[in-house]
């Protein structure tokens, strides 16, 4: 006798030749089928969308570029059909800034305090004063790896415009005429912004834009993708000056460029000093074309305030006043008044005056400028909000800077600050020292940023005041062979071992032998007509 346990196959045949079981049997199979196919399947459709709906949703970064999330590659089959594959990417990583940093303990940079000014009546003007900067060595290691981080501001284009219009609120051509609404928006800071910088015209900066530069030097400009130096020398106005105590390093990384004009060329050619190669010393010698301005000082101020439009790459700029020497390498410059302070600009104080009404009389009075439009820019700014400096702004310390010497990064709210102050240079009067204020005050209403200001004598640390090509000229010529000559005791010299941890760099700015001579004369003179 078959004892196992009967299966339920056997169950079926013996009960489906039945026509009520085999019609409920099949009813039960196709109830099942109906099932499955409503909710399972819909189920797994359900489940597929929302993971493309979870692949495709990508939220960047502020600052980011919103990259595609999918690669799509297309692939033949033996047939030459098509079949699209959707790959996903990984997740950008989040972005990083330089966030600064301390210098060890014990380092003598460390709690490094200013001594006390010496105590010489003979001599009252502004003067240099010790700088403790890092070795060389030690500044290019602590160079940033990263951008410092931008507030309010991530994304920064620049208006093109071909078809101008001349207005009366002032500007120019090269600046592209902005109205006062435009420029009102402009200091309404946002994440993305895009505003007037110059170069309006043409399909890139210095090409058919005024300002004009050889495509040659702006394929070079655009390779300077590190630290910049730049001056500019228009109206053969000075004479280069080669810096000093530069490192090996500094010498085959930094981009050294200065920007002439043709006037400036010839007199460069005719003095034997500019040849095929275009370079002078380390300057690599840039000629500028279609200046767009008649007057050689708002000329300068176009590669002063606007060297991230020439060089987009570069990361960091030291521009220096052609009448000046710099005298200490730019690593160890960026590390001091840069990188220790974690901040992306840095420009010194007026050595003597911290308002801007006070400055504004004294280009009045220096004749400067037509005073009538010195007026009008002060008065527009007073409108503004715009009050007389005092202790109620500090940290703040002051509304004038010395602005021959800018020291920056070229990140987004830099870039901005410079557009900003270029525009109120454009609009109004050429002495920057005026507008910088009001720039500065607006941005930081609507942001946490804010300029690093130093000390004037800080400044004179690392460059060499001169004199214009002028002056210069109009000096005596030496005395004749066999006559006596004044025997003058040299300038001090600055000894490249003391660029240490500790530099206590003396002064190399002495005034001229011969312009003491001629102010001692002059004292005389004047003391006679006064008896």
């Amino acid at each position: 006798m078959y004892k196992e346990k009967e299966g339920l196959l056997p169950w079926i045949h013996k009960f489906a030749p039945r026509k009520k079981v085999g019609m409920l049997l099949l009813c039960a199979v196709s109830l099942a089928v109906l099932v499955w196919v409503l909710f399972v399947d819909k189920g797994e459709d359900a489940q597929e969308r929302n993971a493309s709906i979870t692949n495709s949703v990508f939220t960047p970064e502020a600052g980011q570029k919103d990259n595609s999330t999918y690669i799509e590659s297309i692939e033949r089959t033996n047939v030459g059909q098509s079949a699209s594959i959707v790959q996903p990417l990984p997740p950008l990583p989040p972005t990083v800034y330089f966030k600064g940093y301390t210098l060890p303990p014990g380092n003598p940079c460390e709690g490094f305090t200013l001594p006390p000014p010496p105590a010489d009546k003979k001599r009252t003007g502004p003067r240099p004063c010790p700088v403790c900067y890092l070795p060389v060595e030690q500044a290019i290691a602590l160079m940033p790896d990263a951008p410092s981080f931008s507030p309010g501001i991530s994304n920064l284009t620049y208006i093109r415009e071909e078809n101008l219009r001349k207005t009366e609120f002032g500007g120019s051509e090269f600046g592209g005429y902005p109205s006062l609404m435009q420029r009102n928006n402009s200091y309404d800071v946002r994440e993305s912004m895009s505003l007037h910088c110059g170069f309006v015209r043409g399909i890139r900066p210095g090409h058919q834009t005024g300002f004009d530069i050889d495509d040659s030097d702006l394929l070079g400009m655009e390779s300077c993708g590190g630290v910049l130096v730049a001056s500019a020398i228009f109206g053969a106005f000075d004479l280069i000056r080669q810096p000093k105590n530069i490192s090996e390093y500094a010498k085959k990384n930094v981009c050294f460029y200065m920007f002439v004009d043709e006037e400036t060329e010839v007199f460069l050619r005719d003095s034997s000093e500019l040849d095929g190669t275009m370079r002078i010393g380390l300057w690599r010698i840039v000629i500028v074309h279609n200046l767009p301005y008649d007057d050689p000082r708002r000329n300068g101020k176009v590669p002063k305030l606007l060297l991230h439009r020439l060089f987009p790459n570069a990361r960091y700029s030291l521009w220096i006043d052609a009448k000046l020497e710099l005298v200490v390498d730019p690593y160890q410059i960026l590390e001091r008044f840069l990188w220790r302070k974690n901040a992306s600009f840095a420009i010194s104080r007026h050595y003597r005056r911290f308002d801007v009404f006070i400055e504004a009389e004294a280009n009045k009075a220096a004749a400067k400028f037509d005073n009538a439009s010195i007026d009008f820019q002060v008065e527009f700014y007073k409108k503004e909000g715009l009050t007389p400096y005092s202790t109620a702004k500090l940290p703040i310390t002051s509304d004038v800077p010395e602005g021959c010497v800018i020291v920056r990064e070229h990140n987004p709210i830099s870039n901005l600050f410079a557009c900003l102050w270029f525009n109120e240079v454009d609009r109004f009067t050429p002495r920057d020292q005026i507008s910088f204020a009001i720039v500065r005050d607006k941005i930081m209403s609507k942001t946490n940023w804010t300029v690093n200001m130093f000390l004037d004598c800080e400044r004179r640390n690392f460059v060499v005041q001169g004199y214009h090509r002028d002056i210069l000229e109009h000096w005596a010529p030496p005395p004749p062979p066999g006559a006596t000559e004044i025997v003058h005791p040299p300038p001090p010299v600055v000894d490249e071992t003391l660029q240490t941890s500790r530099n206590v760099t003396t002064s190399n700015y002495v005034t001229d032998p011969r312009k003491r001579e001629r102010d001692r004369k002059s004292k005389r003179h004047r003391k006679v007509i006064g008896s």
